[in-house]
């Protein structure tokens, strides 16, 4: 059955995280993406651990895996001339150029929008940076980690008591391409109906502080600034991951209002604590939060985690694991919409890939191929996607083109 990008070409000069995601959406519903790197800088990720058996090398990093399937890998010098000449052939054949540099990189090689377009009037470019390419700090170069600093994300997270703390890797990466991949959506439908393309400019600083909207408003409307509460919440006790039993096994519980907080107290026996007039109210539980914790916290240690969040949920209450990501992998509800894709790699054997969350009843996404090794497709571009003959490609293979 045809896919629901089949059809749509795609020059991806993205690297790292966001602009790679932004295109996997594309790939893995049926686009052709051809994946440009440089033998001299390729992209980071095949540079960032964990490495197969922990063996480090360019094709051998899962980061990049797992980002890049059913693209197909080309390597070009964009400092030679041929190969900014076979670029220059790659738009023309395109419907789709994406690029994730600093501003002025593109325009640096002759590759502005304007360039482009006179290139394939009905192009789609697709720009995404740290902070857009207007503005005052346009050229700022960045990653996500620097994002999250910026955004304001890592004021949020930790204990008031400490110092900000680092999310879990760079939060923007995986905010952003949400809003590249409608953004693609968009242009792409536009141009079906009126035959023109456009340049899309996504500022991935913006993108994250989307997400911060209620206490952006909090801000607007109170002059309050938020600050890290931990795992609290002002409109919920008990909230907060506990101990169980086992090694480094937690649950989270959250009560929310009265009547849960008599359906928490009947899971777990209604304990003479749980009728406690300090705790009958969310005023009063707040306000004792800290002792709250502590005796909730000698219920859920004599049960694993597992049983916590079943006996809560049967009760009524918002309960969940804390999984590992070994507990991921594992998660029976994953396996069954197959969100891990298996996937053969030339290199690292039998890998895990990330699918897609939404399943498309009739064109859903498929793993087609696995993630290129470096430069794996210079040969299966150049022959057959840009007709170029045997002896073309030995001239420009012996002049460092693909270098």
């Amino acid at each position: 059955m045809p896919k629901v990008f089949e059809g749509i070409k795609v020059v991806d000069f993205t690297w790292a995280a966001v602009g790679p995601i932004t295109t996997k959406y594309l790939a893995d519903y049926g686009a052709t993406v051809v994946r440009i790197e440089s033998r001299t800088h390729p992209c980071i990720l095949r540079t960032t651990p964990p490495y197969k058996d922990a063996a480090p090398g360019v094709d051998r990093a899962a980061y990049f895996a797992v980002y890049s399937p059913n693209k197909y890998g080309m390597t070009l010098n964009m400092n030679h001339p041929k190969g900014i000449e076979l670029v220059k052939r790659l738009i023309a054949w395109a419907d789709v150029v994406a690029e994730s540099f600093t501003a002025g990189v593109m325009e640096k090689w002759g590759l502005g929008y304007d360039e482009i377009k006179r290139i394939k009037p009905d192009i789609i470019v697709y720009r995404t940076n740290m902070q857009g390419h207007t503005g005052h700090y346009c050229q700022l170069p960045g990653t996500g980690v620097n994002l999250v600093g910026l955004t304001g994300f890592a004021h949020l997270c930790g204990w008031p008591d400490r110092p900000p703390s680092q999310p879990y890797g760079p939060y923007t990466d995986s905010v952003a391409p949400r809003f590249g991949a409608a953004m693609l959506i968009a242009a792409l439908d536009y141009r079906r109906r009126t035959g023109k393309g456009q340049l899309l400019d996504l500022s991935q600083f913006e993108a994250g502080v989307n997400f911060l909207a209620p206490l952006m408003l909090d801000y607007f409307i109170n002059h309050r600034v938020a600050d890290r509460i931990g795992n609290y919440c002002s409109y919920a006790a008990t909230h907060n991951a506990y101990r169980c039993r086992g090694q480094d096994r937690w649950c989270t519980i959250a009560v929310f209002s009265d009547d849960e907080w008599q359906s928490f107290g009947r899971v777990i026996g209604n304990p003479p604590w749980t009728k406690d007039e300090r705790f009958s109210t969310l005023l009063g539980r707040k306000e004792h939060e800290l002792e709250l914790d502590r005796l909730v916290e000698e219920w859920t240690l004599k049960l694993s985690a597992e049983e916590v969040m079943a006996l809560m949920q049967e009760g009524g209450v918002a309960a969940g694991i804390v999984e590992t990501t070994q507990d991921l992998f594992q998660d029976p509800q994953l396996k069954q919409r197959n969100h891990f894709w298996v996937i053969n790699h030339r290199e690292m054997g039998p890998l895990s890939h990330l699918g897609q969350a939404a399943m498309l009843s009739k064109t859903p996404a498929q793993p087609r191929m696995p993630s290129p090794c470096l430069g794996e497709h210079n040969e299966y571009v150049c022959k057959e996607i840009l007709g170029i003959s045997e002896a073309e490609f030995d001239q420009l293979l012996m002049g460092g083109v693909f270098d």
